[in-house]
């Protein structure tokens, strides 16, 4: 067994605390409202949920047999059995339909008409006050029931689900229980919103296209980088098929072959570039932790559907007394000139490049004196200037990689993790001297086609 990292365990927020939260509500419609939210402290309890789930599952494969999976463990999967039945009461409408079927919604409507019987009977009789704090991520888990799509916003619900379910203690804080959430609960999630995508024909929600990660999925390749991080498999090893489905890793890379047509490379090129740049799982699980935080919870399209306060508290101040703790050491890097603005992307190398050098003493985290920070992070300088305690690094926006110097000519294909959707390079061809471009007005048109008569 690999050596993994001791994480502080997830806070515990007792039921009768739960009464005197605020309801759940969609706060961030702003930029500067997504500094805030990751700068409070439930960005920084989400942070260390994920840490601690994967750290749990680092060389465990799949089928994952829990020697005792826990109750809770098991009324999940109980849970999300139910639902996946409503799938065969539910078919889809026979009619024609352009984007998504219309019968998605009446799914989507059982489950807002039945959510509290549901987590009646999913939660102990002592912790059903915590009810109305669960159903808004719990209904937002399974993708749009307005736009008919699904994308890593509503997988990032039903992570924000779970961690609530820890926050009260229905899910307990340990290894054992952890890694039965990811290789069991968690993957029995992703097989219900495939089907749900199969039969309703759901849109990806917020693509990027081929300069995605997958249209629907992100954090499935996180855990399954963690299950590979000690493993003698070559990252390459994903390009040969069949995959074996002993990692979500490369099960979710099976199901991107079954819904897509074309070579790899073209259709799921940040996978590809995964594949031929990256030399360990190690430095795969590091730099995807980065791209889901640049990309998905960076990210104000996603994140403004997520509701904010209750258990996932919401108070930027809070965070500056919250533990400082650095599983992971990410290289900083200064900018190259006092007049280069502050930023945070991934260079060409994979690793983060840091605008706001910090340093940490006595427990608490400080920036150096040279740093720069932007208007509104200096007005508030909360720890979503600086890296987080559970080692998911803030990342501020990202210099145009057309504006670095450090970048030239270099191809997205030729980056280790890739580009990503919000720091992609947009090349042109330059034609050579003495070549002249055609214009759509120098091309003649076709010639009409045969008659069949000549």
């Amino acid at each position: 067994m690999s050596t993994t990292l001791e994480l502080p365990t997830v806070r515990h927020v007792p039921i009768a605390d739960v009464l005197h939260l605020q309801h759940p509500e969609l706060k961030i419609k702003t930029d500067e409202d997504v500094d805030r939210w990751r700068g409070s402290k439930g960005y920084q309890d989400y942070g260390l949920f994920l840490r601690r789930l994967n750290e749990s599952v680092v060389g465990c494969p799949l089928p994952w047999n829990s020697p005792s999976p826990s109750k809770a463990t098991l009324s999940l999967v109980k849970f999300l059995d139910t639902l996946d039945g409503w799938i065969e009461e539910i078919p889809p409408l026979p009619t024609p339909q352009r984007f998504g079927n219309l019968a998605f919604r009446t799914w989507g409507k059982r489950l807002e008409t039945e959510v509290e019987m549901l987590l009646t009977a999913l939660l102990p009789p002592e912790s059903t006050p915590a009810i109305p704090y669960l159903s808004p991520y719990l209904l937002t888990s399974f993708g749009s029931f307005t736009r008919l799509d699904y994308g890593t916003g509503h997988e990032t619900s039903f992570a924000l689900f779970l961690l609530c379910l820890a926050l009260i203690r229905f899910l307990e804080p340990v290894q054992e229980q952890e890694r039965d959430l990811v290789l069991i609960v968690f993957l029995r999630y992703l097989r219900l919103c495939w089907k749900l995508q199969d039969v309703y024909k759901l849109e990806p929600a917020g693509s990027h296209g081929v300069w995605g990660l997958d249209d629907y999925s992100f954090l499935g390749y996180i855990f399954g980088s963690a299950q590979l991080r000690d493993s003698d498999i070559p990252v390459s090893g994903v390009l040969h098929r069949p995959l074996p489905p002993t990692n979500l890793y490369f099960i979710s890379i099976s199901r991107i072959h079954e819904v897509k047509f074309g070579p790899f490379h073209e259709h799921s090129s940040q996978l590809y570039s995964i594949a031929t740049g990256v030399p360990r799982w190690s430095k795969v699980n590091s730099g995807l932790f980065k791209m889901y935080e640049a990309e998905v919870l960076g990210k104000r399209v996603v994140v403004q559907h997520i509701p904010l306060g209750g258990l996932l508290d919401w108070d930027p101040a809070a965070s500056h007394n919250a533990a400082s703790y650095l599983p992971i050491q990410h290289p900083l890097q200064s900018s190259t000139s006092p007049e280069t603005p502050p930023a945070s992307s991934v260079d060409v190398t994979g690793n983060v490049m840091h605008g706001t050098p910090y340093r940490t003493t006595s427990g608490t985290t400080t920036l150096s004196s040279n740093s720069r920070l932007p208007s509104f992070q200096a007005r508030h300088a909360t720890p979503s200037s600086v890296p987080s305690p559970y080692g998911l690094t803030h990342r501020g926006n990202p210099i145009p990689l057309s504006a670095r110097s450090d970048v030239g000519a270099i191809l997205p294909a030729q980056m280790p993790l890739g580009p990503s959707a919000s720091s992609r390079t947009k090349a042109m061809n330059t034609p050579s001297s003495g070549t002249t471009l055609k214009t759509l007005s120098d091309m003649s048109p076709p010639p009409p086609p045969r008659s069949s008569d000549s």
